[in-house]
C-alpha cells in the first residue's frame, strides 16, 4: 500500500496487482448488489461499506491472500457451514485471488449482518 492512505474505495485498489483488484472489484460488486443503499467508505484502512453509520462489510488485500469482513465476530459462525473450505478467523474470512467468494456467499453474509443490525436496532435497516 502507498504511504498516503486511501480515502476511497478506488484509491485502496489503485495500486493492487490487476488480479486483486478484479477479485476484490467482483467483491465489491456483490456487496452493492445485496446492499444497494450501503456508502463505500474506508474503515480501519479497508475497503469497506457503511449502512445507516453502521459497518456491514470490509475488503482487503495483503502478499498472500484476500480478505473479506463481515464487520462482526459472529457471522462467520453463523455462516460457518458456507463458510467451508475458507480460512476463517472471527472477524475475517481470506482466500486465494484465484478462488474469490461467490457472488451467492457474499449476499449471505451482507444480509447477515445487515439483519444482525436491525435486530440490535429494533428496526429493519434493509431497503
Amino acid at each position: 500500500m502507498p504511504k498516503n492512505k486511501p480515502t476511497t474505495i478506488d484509491e485502496y485498489f489503485a495500486p493492487l496487482p490487476a488480479d486483486q483488484r478484479a477479485a476484490l472489484q467482483k467483491l465489491r460488486n456483490a456487496i452493492q448488489a445485496a446492499a444497494p443503499k450501503a456508502e463505500e467508505c474506508i474503515n480501519y484502512g479497508l475497503a469497506a461499506f457503511r449502512l445507516n453509520g453502521k459497518s456491514i462489510a470490509g475488503l482487503g488485500a495483503s502478499a498472500n491472500h484476500l480478505s473479506y469482513y463481515p464487520m462482526s465476530g459472529s457471522i462467520t459462525k453463523t455462516l460457518a457451514e458456507d463458510l467451508e473450505g475458507y480460512d476463517t478467523t472471527k472477524g475475517a474470512i481470506r482466500f486465494p485471488v484465484n478462488k474469490p467468494l461467490p457472488a451467492t456467499l457474499v449476499r449471505k453474509l451482507v444480509k447477515a449482518r445487515v439483519a444482525e443490525i436491525a435486530s440490535t436496532a429494533g428496526k429493519s435497516i434493509t431497503k
